[in-house]
This record gives C-alpha cells, structure tokens and sequence, in this order.
C-alpha cells in the first residue's frame, strides 16, 4: 500500500505532528513522534449541498431534506460553518453519509447546513465553535475505515479525547458525533493531508 493508498480513506496519511499529548513528557530520542500530534478539523464543503438551496419544500420533501427556522441561538449546529446558527436563520436539515466505506462501520444521519454558511479557513490545533460546549462521541478509525477505539467526552475534554486517540498509530482519523442525538458534528484529521481544503 503506498502513501497515497492509505489516505484514501480518511485524507489522512498518519504523518506526526509537533504537538504534545497534555500533562506527556516529551523525550529525546525517536519516540517523540509518537507522543506529538497537530489536528486540523474543517466543515463540510458548502457546493455539496448548494443545490438544496434553491428547491421548494415539497422538491426538498421528495429529496428527504427539510428546510427549518432556527427557534433559538443554540441547537442547531451548521456542518458547514461549524458553528451553529442564530435564531431566525434558515437550514436545510437532511440526511447526510459522513461514513461512506463498504464495510459495517459506514454511517449515514441527519445533519443541519445554513443557507447563508460561509465556508471557514480549517481550525488548527483548536476547537471550532460546534464542539465548544457539547458532550462528544469521538471514534477513531483506521485507514480501512474500520473502528479502531473511542472516546465519549463531557463538555472541555474533546481536545485530551483527540490527542489520545491520535496517539494510537493505527488511528487515521476522527469522527466527533454529538453524545445525545448521535448527528455528525466534524472530521478530525492529522494536519497536512486533508481531504477537503
């Protein structure tokens, strides 16, 4: 398998980072790549769902999306922007594939995107503002797509969550999921190999 094969998958080629897993201490020698990681997470592509924007609610009902009214300033968080949207604003709400691998572990649920979402720059090394706050799933998965460990972390444990999945070798990528109603929230990658820039 070569380097380009193996981040099929995920985007990810399971390069090391500079970062430190919080409380390690780094040593020396070789082994210090192993305990050293730098995360990147990005939104989902705004064009992959452009064409949503522009049907009516039944052409969305046909298509088993929504069009919603965002009733409070929190609760629905965009996958676009990573943020979630202001009350008044317009979603579309559907049902997206965040998993697609032919093996048992592919994922598919509900996610909300804002008509008005600006694609942002990619967090490095930081939370994006839809996990601040919120109780995550994380789960690891190999460049197969198969699962490889998990995490469930309360509200200001994502980041220790991510390092410590990513010091497993094995661990290509992250998925955060939201602990209660379970819905995609972000892909976490090992910086440099991403799949959507």
């Amino acid at each position: 398998m070569t380097p380009s094969d193996k981040g099929r998958v995920c985007g990810l080629k399971a390069t090391a980072g500079m970062r430190a897993l919080p409380g390690s201490v780094i040593p020396s020698d070789s082994t210090e790549k192993e305990l050293s990681v730098t995360y990147r997470i990005a939104g989902l592509p705004r064009e992959a769902f452009e064409h949503y924007f522009a049907l009516n609610s039944r052409e969305l009902e046909g298509a088993g999306a929504r069009r919603v009214i965002a009733d409070a300033d929190r609760g629905f968080p965009c996958r676009v922007s990573l943020e979630d949207a202001r009350q008044g604003e317009s979603l579309i709400l559907l049902n997206f594939t965040s998993h697609d691998v032919p093996n048992p572990f592919r994922t598919a649920y509900a996610i909300y995107v804002r008509e008005q979402a600006v694609q942002p720059r990619p967090w490095i090394d930081r939370l994006p503002p839809v996990l601040a706050g919120r109780s995550l799933s994380l789960r690891g998965f190999d460049v197969q797509g198969m699962l490889i460990d998990a995490r469930l972390t309360a509200p200001g444990e994502a980041e220790e969550g991510i390092f410590d999945l990513f010091g497993n070798a094995r661990i290509s990528c992250i998925h955060a999921h939201n602990a209660a109603y379970g819905c995609f929230a972000a892909r976490i990658e090992r910086d440099g190999d991403g799949m959507w820039n």
